[in-house]
């Protein structure tokens, strides 16, 4: 799998966890309806589903899932919750997603060389 393809995959894959979770944020802090428990398990199962079509190891794939979920958790305290980000924050971010590259991108020989 090229880098744009897993990037896209675990980039939807972040957003169907991050959804599935604020959901139930929604209707435990925020009083809104527990009907919206509904699309959040359906998201929560759809973000395990997502995890599985990747070739790597399941370990290897969440370790390496873990660099794109912080860099869209950022943009969703942005775009969602309107919260501005700092320098830290997109430092933090470019960080993540260059460990999320070296991780997925290694070479498949298994040989941890």
């Amino acid at each position: 799998m090229d880098i744009i393809r897993i990037a896209a995959l675990f980039f939807v894959t972040a957003l169907a966890e991050i959804a599935g979770c604020y959901l139930p944020w929604l209707v435990l802090r925020q009083d809104k309806s527990p009907w919206l428990l509904l699309p959040a398990a359906v998201s929560l199962a759809l973000f395990a589903w997502l995890l599985t079509l990747h070739p790597a190891a399941a370990g290897r794939t969440y370790a390496a899932y873990g660099g794109m979920y912080i860099g869209v958790a950022l943009l969703w305290l942005k775009v969602v919750d309107g919260v501005a980000l700092s320098r830290f924050d997109y430092i933090g971010a470019g960080l993540a997603l260059f460990g999320m590259a070296v991780i997925a991108l290694q070479p498949s020989s298994g040989s941890g060389q």
